[in-house]
């Protein structure tokens, strides 16, 4: 984790116990429910993305009118709200009762209650296997729980948090922005890869995979020598070199095939 990251989690640290040694009251049956930074919940404090963030996160993903957009811990409904404005159909899984229904409120009045719908639940129980987006602002220890059913997605499904990450697993890209933000100003995205751990045939050796999150690393042998690899995925594609040869191609289940730079085309085989 890196400096920034420690500092931050220090922060929210300081919030948790904030929140702790002050409880949030109840609202009454005339004052409606407003929530305030820091509470406590379930798995983690309340602290909102900033709506430039929010922004730049669905603009990283990339998201269209075709994406299925979940958020887990989604708050007071910002990034379900912002995703259904561009025409996704967007689903907050969320905790707080209080916090479902402003939800449902704010999505009623910006016109998106069609589209945005929360559900009052556990975020580690939540189904996302029909996810194609998740737009995030979590703790490490929770996208570390979450992080095997993040990679149960299908490859090219994409993952957007603020400023946390979980253990281990590198952004395909990052941006931080300016201007109005002041603080949660990271936007980082991760791109699930194929899975492609183990040994491949192809007509003329074999490829052996070892994988960490989108990095591979293994050996290509060959005519009875061995070249060691060293490569990367982004969802189905990977680009690996052997040697001083560099290999791009599309995984597809248990085949994958491209080109040689310079060269011919390439095939291989999952070892069953």
């Amino acid at each position: 984790m890196t400096r920034t990251s420690i500092a931050a989690v220090v922060v929210f640290s300081s919030l948790v116990a904030s929140a702790a040694a002050q409880p949030p009251q109840a609202p009454s049956a005339t004052e409606p429910f407003k929530p305030t930074v820091g509470q406590a919940g379930k798995d983690v404090v309340w602290v909102p993305t900033p709506q430039a963030l929010v922004e730049k996160m669905l603009d990283m993903a990339k998201v269209t009118p075709q994406d299925f957009v979940m958020d887990l811990g989604s708050g007071d409904g910002r990034n379900i709200i912002a995703a259904a404005k561009r025409g996704a159909k967007a689903v907050g899984v969320e905790f707080n009762h209080d916090m479902v229904e402003l939800s449902r409120k704010q999505a009623a009045e910006a016109g998106v209650a069609d589209k945005a719908t929360f559900i009052e639940g556990d975020m580690y129980e939540a189904d996302i296997s029909k996810a194609t987006v998740l737009a995030l602002f979590l703790l490490p220890h929770n996208l570390n729980r979450l992080t095997p059913k993040f990679l149960a997605l299908p490859p090219g499904s994409r993952i957007v948090g603020n400023t946390f990450a979980p253990e281990g697993w590198a952004a395909d890209e990052s941006e931080t922005i300016s201007g109005d933000c002041t603080s949660w100003c990271t936007s980082l995205l991760w791109i699930v890869p194929a899975k492609v751990d183990g040994t491949w045939k192809l007509p003329t050796g074999e490829l052996t995979l070892k994988q960490e999150f989108q990095m591979v690393s293994g050996t290509l042998t060959s005519g009875g020598s061995s070249t060691a690899v060293s490569g990367k995925l982004r969802g189905d594609q990977i680009t690996f070199t052997a040697g001083n040869t560099e290999y791009t191609g599309h995984v597809n289940g248990d085949r994958m095939e491209g080109s040689v730079k310079g060269g011919s085309n390439w095939t291989a085989t999952r070892a069953k």
